[in-house]
């Protein structure tokens, strides 16, 4: 038994949620903008003892002079094959652990992982907005006429910027990086890939961040969009700015991004997840137009998938 539209219907659903006259012109805006930010970054030794690969915090000044942090497993130069992958890691927690990241060295893969601004990581979040701050990320700069204050939009330009500081490094070859991430982590990695199009793969589990309006018409108050219902509940509560909310949050919907992505794409869906809803994820997957594979978990929700991380190393190994 599923927990949404069956699953014919969910093929063919294309999402609710209002895409910005201006969608566009918004984030090739944030683009431009972000040609003018330096690629320099700093790089902190870590000793783990590792024989197989070398550890660093890379760090940078994203959008907003915040300081973002980055784990950086390098292979051995012997082995490094100048491929990397980027991953992202789920909401309000970090970049997890160095040991998760050594099968990929031990491969020759250069592995960076994002902490994202003001979660669980190192990285700082200095985004100046009015409005509420209680409830989570998705309603940060909600309130403000200005949707450049949106905290997610930071937060999709800092994984640009590390991507584009990964693309000048020696022995990295920029065709060659990858996106992964799961939930939050793998919204962050289709947004990656949307807005760098020479990211060449990108494996997504559950991913966050889609179709507002359709999380909020489900049981939003135990999913991962709670704080929509917490917003209208104390902003708007007869809902008199529903289409300006929800046109407002369509700035940051993975599934307006999702045709512009060329990388090759597998994605994970569970499909009893109440935290990131099926459909919410399907408006994401209809809307790719590049090569792609959907891999579905029947009896499985947001949790983890048996055998997915072995499948996405063989993903990006090209096997």
């Amino acid at each position: 038994m599923h927990i949404d539209l069956p699953i014919e219907a969910l093929k063919q659903y294309k999402g609710k949620n209002p895409k910005p006259a201006d969608f566009d012109m918004f984030w090739e805006d944030a683009l431009a903008a972000l040609d003018a930010v330096s690629l320099s970054y700093q790089l902190e030794a870590v000793d783990l003892g590792l024989r197989q690969a070398e550890a660093y915090y890379l760090s940078f000044t994203g959008v907003g002079g915040a300081k973002i942090y980055v784990k950086w497993v390098k292979p051995l130069k012997e082995t490094a094959t100048g491929q990397a992958v980027v991953m992202f890691h789920g909401y309000s927690v970090d970049s997890g652990d160095w040991i998760d990241k050594l099968a990929y060295a031990a491969e020759g893969i250069h592995v960076f992982a994002l902490d994202c601004r003001g979660q669980g990581g190192r990285s700082e979040d200095l985004t100046a907005t009015t409005g509420p701050t209680l409830r989570g990320h998705i309603i940060r700069g909600l309130h403000e006429e200005d949707p450049h204050k949106l905290y997610y939009r930071s937060v999709f330009l800092d994984a640009v910027q590390l991507i584009r500081i990964i693309g000048q490094m020696e022995g990295i070859d920029e065709q060659q990086i990858g996106t992964y991430g799961q939930s939050q982590g793998g919204a962050l990695a289709l947004a990656a890939a949307a807005l760098v199009p020479e990211i060449n793969q990108t494996f997504c589990v559950y991913p966050f961040l889609s179709d507002y309006q359709r999380a909020w018409e489900m049981d939003v108050s135990n999913s991962a969009y709670e704080e929509i219902a917490y917003y209208f509940r104390n902003f708007d509560p007869m809902h008199k700015r529903e289409r300006e909310i929800f046109t407002r949050l369509g700035y940051i919907d993975l599934q307006h991004l999702a045709p512009r992505i060329k990388a090759e794409v597998i994605m994970l869906t569970g499909m009893r997840d109440v935290i990131c809803p099926p459909s919410t994820q399907y408006a994401v997957y209809n809307k790719l137009t590049t090569r792609k594979t959907h891999h579905l978990y029947h009896e499985y929700g947001h949790e983890f998938l048996p055998h997915h991380a072995d499948d996405a190393l063989m993903f990006f190994k090209g096997r």
